[in-house]
This record gives C-alpha cells, sequence and structure tokens, in this order.
C-alpha cells in the first residue's frame, strides 16, 4: 500500500511526531511506502510531493512546526477541486491518506470520505476545541508557553504597579486561556464561551490592588463584552470563512484605564504559542496518535479519527469531531472564577 501523508491548518508543536511515528511504523511492521504531500490540501490538489521514508523522519521528533509545510488551501472551494485531488492521487498510485489538521482541515477529509477517498484523520490543534477528544497535541505546549508568559509578566506587574493584560489564542474555545490563566494565577480570565462585563472586570482589578498586588487579566482572542461584538483585525474571510480576530487586549486596556486610572498594559503572545519544541506531553500524546492513525489504515477504517478518551486512543467517525466545537463548560469557568480579583 501507498499512503499519504499531509498537515493542514496552522502549525501546531508535535505534527513533526506525529509523521515520524505514522511512517516507523506503516515502513517497519507494514511494509508501506509513504508520499508526503505538501502545504496541506494544497498538495493534493496540484500534486505537489516530496520524498518521505524513514530517514527523511529522523531527527523530527522534538522539532516544532512541520516537514511537509502547510496552508490554509480549502480544495472543496476550488472548482472541480475533489476531481482533481482523486485523479492526483490515483496518478500517483496512492492508495489512502493520513490527514493531520483541525477543525478545517478534517472537514475536508469528511467531505473526501463521502466521496470515496479512503482517509484517516488526526486532530491537531493547540486551541484544543475538536469534539470527541479529550485533548489534543499542541493544546499543552500552547498552554505552557502562556503560563512562562504570565509568570514573567507577574514581576513587571508588581514593580510597576500596572494592570498586564495577556491577549492568548482561541477564537471559539477558551480551552488556552482557562488552562494558563489558573496556571499562572491570574486575576481575571475571559474567553469566548461567556462575554464579559466591563465593569465586573474593573471591580476585579480594583480588588486585586486593593491587596497591594498587580493584577494580571488573561483574554482569548475570541472573548467579547456583553455589549458588544468579537474584535476583528480586519474584514477579509480566509479559504474556510474565518476573519482574523485581534484586539480584544487592547481594547480592555482602554476601558480599564479610562475606568479604574490605573496604568495598563497589553502583552499579544500571537504565534509563539505555537512555535518551538512541543513539549514532551505533546510529543507523546502525538506519537501515540500517528501509530494509531497507521494502524487505522491497516484495518482499512476508513473515515475515522484517532482521539484520546481517558487514557486510551480509540477511533470516532470524523463528523463526531467536526460536526461542532468543543468549547468550554460554563460550570468549569465557574470554578475559576473563585479566584478572579
Amino acid at each position: 500500500m501507498r499512503v499519504g501523508v499531509l498537515t493542514g491548518g496552522g502549525d501546531c508543536p508535535g505534527l513533526n511526531a506525529v509523521i515520524r511515528a505514522v511512517v516507523r511504523k506503516g515502513v517497519q511492521q507494514y511494509g508501506y511506502e509513504f508520499v508526503g504531500f505538501r502545504d496541506g490540501w494544497r498538495g493534493p490538489l496540484e500534486g505537489l510531493t516530496r520524498t518521505l521514508d524513514v530517514k527523511a523522519v529522523r531527527g523530527i521528533l522534538p522539532r516544532g512546526g512541520t516537514i511537509l509545510g502547510s496552508s490554509r488551501t480549502n480544495p472543496i472551494k476550488v472548482e472541480g477541486g475533489v476531481e482533481r485531488i482523486k485523479e492526483n492521487l490515483a496518478n500517483l498510485g496512492v492508495d489512502a491518506l493520513v490527514a493531520i489538521g483541525g477543525e478545517d482541515t478534517l472537514g475536508v477529509a469528511t467531505a473526501l470520505h463521502a466521496q470515496g477517498v479512503q482517509v484517516v484523520g488526526v486532530p491537531k490543534t493547540i486551541d484544543n476545541d475538536l469534539n470527541a477528544t479529550d485533548y489534543t497535541f499542541g493544546f499543552d505546549t500552547a498552554v505552557t508557553i502562556a503560563t512562562e508568559a504570565i509568570d514573567r509578566l507577574h514581576t513587571t506587574a508588581e514593580s510597576h504597579h500596572r494592570v498586564l493584560i495577556v491577549e492568548v489564542m482561541g477564537r471559539h474555545a477558551g480551552w488556552i486561556a482557562l488552562h494558563s490563566g489558573m496556571a499562572g494565577g491570574a486575576n481575571v480570565i475571559l474567553i469566548p464561551e461567556e462575554k464579559y462585563d466591563i465593569e465586573q472586570v474593573c471591580a476585579w482589578v480594583e480588588s486585586r490592588f486593593k491587596s497591594e498586588y498587580a493584577p494580571i487579566v488573561v483574554v482569548s482572542e475570541g472573548a467579547a463584552p456583553k455589549t458588544g461584538d468579537e474584535i476583528l483585525l480586519n474584514q477579509e474571510l480566509d479559504a474556510f470563512g474565518h476573519v482574523r480576530l485581534g484586539g480584544v487586549g487592547e481594547r480592555l486596556a482602554q476601558e480599564i484605564e479610562k475606568r479604574t486610572g490605573k496604568e495598563s498594559r497589553t502583552t499579544v503572545l500571537g504565534h509563539v504559542q505555537r512555535g518551538g519544541t512541543p513539549t514532551p506531553r505533546d510529543r507523546w500524546l502525538a506519537t501515540r496518535f500517528g501509530l494509531h492513525a497507521i494502524d487505522a489504515v491497516h484495518a482499512g477504517d476508513w473515515g475515522k479519527m484517532v482521539a484520546l478518551q481517558g487514557t486510551d486512543v480509540v477511533r470516532v467517525p470524523l463528523s463526531a469531531a467536526t460536526t461542532e466545537l468543543k468549547t468550554v463548560p460554563l460550570d468549569l469557568y465557574e470554578e475559576a472564577k473563585v479566584l478572579f480579583g
């Protein structure tokens, strides 16, 4: 069997660990050949490939990013895109695909499976917002990076008696903000799942100053006030219909400073959260996902995604992971609120 492998969407720590596990087990245990498709779905759409064998995956376990490259190409929106992919797979002798990605990448995989393409999915996103899996690789690394930043900002906040706001990634789900905020001892955590009351935020800020400490506010990029909508960088849509979010941290800083008189500053972590070497947990999870993904290929269990449930890696239908996002339950958020202020 000849198997194609691609990585789509935003880059993510642990992608290379998946690629390595898929190829090593596929070659050594099953005797498969592999084709690496470059730059996400652009690869099979345009026939862009690279060598993918055991030699190609040596030494990549601790590397961030992806050796295959990525893009936000959406072949469903390209006229004749699905047929072009099927034709290119046939011309290259590729029998099956392992698609590694998040909501959008796996959404395309789901559509291709419905059109007869033999595909297995692997869940990837730093946002941890894919359904049917308890965790996605990349999330632990993003939380670790954000937590370290919060730890460092505590000292400068105290030194200057400032409000420091940390804007983290999280378009529709506040998992990074919740985990890093709690781990870093933030005094306020704002997530997309619940619109915030600026008056309450200011009250928490004032309460922190009364205790003679400076507050840290952690906010997801997709958080929005009760009196408005999420803040956009611009109105442009990407190939999957998403707008670019950003600016909520600076808006908060302006409002807090205006209402409380306390100097406020914003740190936007942005793509720092998805770069660099993956944590040991993400390497472990990504490797397990890769090993189980190639087992699914060997079993011919198409249209499935590998998922972590408890400590077990299981297979679930791709549709179960892509129909709706996994967001932060409000009762979990209420737990964290006890620590605000």
